[in-house]
């Protein structure tokens, strides 16, 4: 299989990205059994998450989130995209605090 790029552009700081992003890895190793391995400024992502496999790596900038994984071919590459492109733009949604983000996870 191929390879998907995804990129969630954001307004807030770098820590407070990482702190937003480490919610959203534990909601999907607790929900999914997903493991996840920081390094630095990104994270390595393994596990299925609603039926799909996630193999993905990605890093966090200064002004996005940016990333690549395998991708799920061509029936389930939108969904795909588009759940996480959700999911990463709930969680850097600069109106909302980080408890919000972390309650709207659950």
């Amino acid at each position: 299989m191929g390879t998907m790029k995804f990129e969630v552009p954001h307004s807030l700081p770098k820590d407070e990205v990482r702190k937003r992003v480490e919610q959203l890895l534990k909601y999907w190793v607790d929900k999914y059994g997903v493991k996840a391995d920081w390094q630095g400024d990104g994270a390595k992502i393994i596990g299925k998450v609603m039926g799909i496999n996630l193999d993905a790596n990605f890093t966090i900038t200064d002004g996005a989130i940016q990333g690549e994984g395998t991708d799920p071919g061509m029936l389930l590459r939108g969904q795909a995209k588009s759940y996480l492109q959700k999911k990463f733009s709930t969680v850097l949604d600069p109106s909302k605090s980080a408890d919000d983000v972390s309650k709207g996870l659950a």
